[in-house]
């Protein structure tokens, strides 16, 4: 029983460290928005 508590905290532990990086990484580094244009081959637009 020692040894599935050991193996339940470790893996908890990991979890939240993992989760609470992702965390910080998610709120803190947004990435810059910009606009992409690419012209689509074969495609062609009706003018009006």
């Amino acid at each position: 029983m020692p040894s599935l508590f050991r193996f339940l905290v470790s893996a908890g532990s990991l979890l939240a460290l993992v989760s609470g990086g992702l965390y910080i990484l998610a709120s803190q580094f947004e990435p810059v928005q910009h606009e992409v244009v690419k012209v689509v081959p074969g495609v062609k637009i009706r003018k009006p």
